[in-house]
């Protein structure tokens, strides 16, 4: 595992990188793993190097706000950002039309939005605990509802102003023992308080937040990307939540898999909560090989379904 820095035209993203095993790594097809909230980019320290063993060239960014990332020049937190600094990673690296792209809760977001905008580069998306918006849209999302909103009050929370800046040492921890119950954090905590140690990124991570209901539209430089996130994927995805998260209702998994585009895949992980790529490794890993197939482009043999 190494660090790089890259420089997009509006942040710089330090970045964890695995090489491919056994192949050139400017020429190996590029994987990007994007992480949620609160986290960081070394909740991948399990998936990134079996998928560099595989013959995937990994890059894990810290995405905008999270140190040791920078803070955006124009201080946006919305969707279409982070979409934007996906695909900036993309093309800074060289990334091909065999791409791959993991996100797992806000970088579940923004892969579900790439997935269904016409212009990603990427052709293979996983998502982790977040589903594609649009596919909870059904009468059966009723009966999750009262419980999900007793687990979203975190939201509506880091809306407020000023006060989720200062209390974030007491609110993270918090929502790591209720969404992933069981799961021991001390690897990953300090890191998670690391990147948010300073008033500026705390600020910026919490304005993903604020960015859901902010009457502005973004910077015109992503408006391209806008709104793409409440949109249905254009290609099949794997979908993957943990059996026991506490963040989202794992109802929603078999809520999200009747929407999904055909070749999709979905499934729950038993044993894991909402951090289900640190909780079950082995299993998470496994799903997200078989889905991906091999780098050149294949699946048990055969040919990858095309990207549409």
């Amino acid at each position: 595992m190494k660090e790089i820095r890259i420089d997009l035209p509006t942040v710089t993203l330090r970045s964890l990188t695995w090489a491919p095993v056994g192949g050139a790594p400017d020429d190996a097809p590029l994987a990007v793993l994007l992480h949620g909230f609160p986290d960081t980019a070394l909740t991948w320290r399990h998936l990134g190097p079996a998928l560099a063993a595989e013959g995937w060239r990994v890059v894990a960014p810290f995405t905008r706000g999270y140190a040791p990332s920078g803070i955006s020049s124009d201080g946006a937190g919305h969707i279409a950002a982070l979409m934007d600094d996906a695909v900036g990673i993309h093309r800074a690296l060289g990334g091909g039309p065999d791409a791959a792209l993991v996100g797992h809760d806000w970088g579940a977001i923004t892969a579900n939005a790439l997935a269904a905008h016409p212009d990603s580069p990427f052709s293979r998306v996983v998502a982790l605990a977040v589903p594609p918006f649009v596919s909870l849209r059904s009468a059966a999302m009723l009966q999750a509802l009262p419980r999900q909103l007793r687990n979203s009050w975190y939201i509506a929370f880091n809306r407020l102003p000023v006060l989720p800046e200062r209390t974030l040492d007491r609110v993270v921890p918090r929502l790591w023992r209720t969404w992933s119950p069981g799961y021991e954090a001390s690897a990953d905590l300090p890191a998670v308080l690391a990147a948010i140690a300073d008033p500026a990124h705390r600020r910026a991570v919490v304005g993903y937040y604020r960015a859901l209901t902010s009457p502005f539209r973004p910077p015109p430089r992503y408006r391209a990307w806008r709104g793409a996130e409440m949109q249905l994927p254009r290609m099949p995805i794997l979908y993957l939540h943990g059996a026991q998260d506490g963040c989202l209702d794992p109802r929603l998994a078999a809520l999200a898999a009747a929407h999904l585009p055909p070749g999709s895949e979905t499934g729950l992980i038993d044993g894991a909560g909402h951090f289900l790529q640190l909780e079950q490794p082995d299993e998470v890993n496994r799903r997200v090989l078989e889905f991906l197939g091999s780098p050149e482009g294949t699946q048990d043999g055969k040919p990858a379904a095309p990207s549409l």
